[in-house]
This record gives C-alpha cells, structure tokens and sequence, in this order.
C-alpha cells in the first residue's frame, strides 16, 4: 500500500483504488470538505503525475473521460483549490510523492487500464438529498426533483414566476460555470420542452453565480443530478419522441410556463421569432 499524508489531504493506494481523503488545513477548499472522501477505482484513471516546485508540488489525477459526473457536470472548470484530484505536496515530501507516482502507473501498466473514454460513470456522485445556497437563489436535489427558490437578489421577472420545482424525468443535462472576471457564472437545467438563451439572470431553470465562496458547491449539486441522468456517450443513440406522442403536461404548469415566456418577451430577454418557437412549442403540449 502506498500513502502520502499531507496537510491538503491524505491519497492511499491499495492496487485497486485510491482514497482521496481532504485535509484539516483552513485553505482546503468548501467544495472538497462537502464532497468528502472519494474512492477512485483504478479503472477509472488515465494518468497520474507530480510536478515540483521550488516551495511545494502538486500530484495530480487524470481520469477518463466520462468516469467521474463531477467533472462531467463542470465541464473541466473547477480551479486549482476545488479540485478534489489535485493535492499539494510540502517538498520535504517530494520523493514519497514520487513513489507513489510510480506504484500507480505501475498498476495502471500492469492491469493494462486503458485511458479511453468509458461508457459509464464509475464514481457514484455526491449523496442526496443536497441544497445550495448562492448567486440568487437555492437549488435542492432529492434524487428525483430539484427545487429552485430565488431570494431578494433575484431579477424582478425571474423572481414573479416563483418557486421551480423540475422532475429528473424532465431535465436533459446540467452545467455548472463559474464566474470568470466580469462574467457571471451559473448553474443551468436543460429541460425537456424548455430550452431557452437567455442570460442565467432571466432564465427560471439557472441561478445565476456572481462568483462568491459558496459558488463551487453548486458544482457538486449539478454532478448528483448528472450521476442519474444518461451517460452522455448514450445520448447520441437516443431520440426524442415526437411531442404527440410524449404524456400531456399538467395544465397549471404550462399555463405558468406561458406566463414566464411573456415576461421574459416584455423585458426583451427573448426576441419575437424566440417567443413565438417557444409558445408555439408550449400550445401544442396543451
């Protein structure tokens, strides 16, 4: 068994996972203390390496594409500190972090793991239930709805439409974007039927992130969600049936649906050929 104890974390090597544990240290991120420990089966890797540096170095993880939702769901995003495989290496510690290097490519070389893509999530997610609080609202996930509720911060036209309530069996994919310098960032529910351009501040299935400290914790919602959604390698094969053939949508729902698509019209969020798709699209489900 290999093992590095840091003061960012504990990794431990047993030839067929590694446990990621996150430090005590008070500069170890919120998102990792949430996110906890992760068990990553060997399987799931495409690399591992430990860069030096003069004061500290970092090893870092490399996993297949389409193993972890986590990283599916942030598209690749998450800074240094919120990245749960990174750890930073005090360089007094530098050769035990080479040893262990070494005793995972090794492993990876012996078990001929092969660093392609893989066709199923082989981390699990985080747990359900979950809710964050951030940007202008609160997103909560049980395991089959999510719930969204806007606070004061909220734009006037989003915050009228009121509470959102979508069931997993309607939302087509999730994303997390964080604030990038003077761009907002977001949390954004694709849904069935629903789908729309407008900015994460108007839109009623996103909350929008100003990029404050609680920010990256709605990564970890959006990776549940992505956990219990389609593996993206399978959506390719799947088609959409027509809207005949789909269920009748509650009445209440979609008359509150053509109320937020108006609103968003009347403050120009939508353009008229936009509104017209969309209501249209709406009518016919009715």
């Amino acid at each position: 068994m290999a093992e590095i104890i840091q003061k960012d974390g504990t990794w431990a090597f047993d030839g067929d996972a590694l446990r990621l544990t996150p430090g005590h240290d008070r500069n170890v991120s919120l998102l990792r203390r949430a996110l906890g420990e992760l068990v990553v089966p060997l399987g799931a890797l495409a690399g591992i390496s430990f860069e030096q540096g003069k004061k500290a170095g970092r090893l870092r993880l490399r996993l297949r594409d389409g193993a972890d939702p986590l990283l599916q769901a942030s598209g690749g995003r998450l800074t240094e500190p919120n990245d749960p495989y990174q750890l930073l290496v005090e360089s007094d510690r530098y050769g035990v972090a080479e040893y262990f290097t070494d005793e995972v490519r090794d492993a990876l070389l012996l078990d001929e793991v092969s660093s392609d893509p893989v066709s199923e999530y082989l981390l699990p997610g985080p747990s359900v239930p979950l809710s964050v609080s951030a940007g202008d609202g609160t997103a909560s996930f049980d395991g089959e709805r999510v719930r969204l509720e806007w606070n004061w911060k909220t734009e006037d036209a989003k915050a009228a439409a009121g509470t959102r309530v979508l069931a997993l069996a309607d939302v087509v994919a999730v994303e997390w974007q964080p604030a990038v310098g003077l761009e907002n960032g977001h949390l954004r529910f694709t849904v069935r039927g629903g789908q729309t351009k407008a900015p994460a501040k108007y839109d009623p299935n996103a909350v929008e992130l100003w990029g404050f400290k609680k920010d990256p914790l709605m990564a970890l919602l959006a990776a549940a969600v992505q956990a219990r959604l389609p593996h993206p390698s399978a959506r390719t094969e799947e088609r959409p049936a027509p809207l005949e053939e789909a269920p009748r949508d509650d009445h209440d729902a979609l008359l509150r649906r053509l109320r937020e698509l108006g609103e968003l019209h009347r403050t120009n969020v939508l353009t008229d050929d936009e509104f017209q798709l969309a209501k249209q699209a709406i009518l016919k489900r009715m």
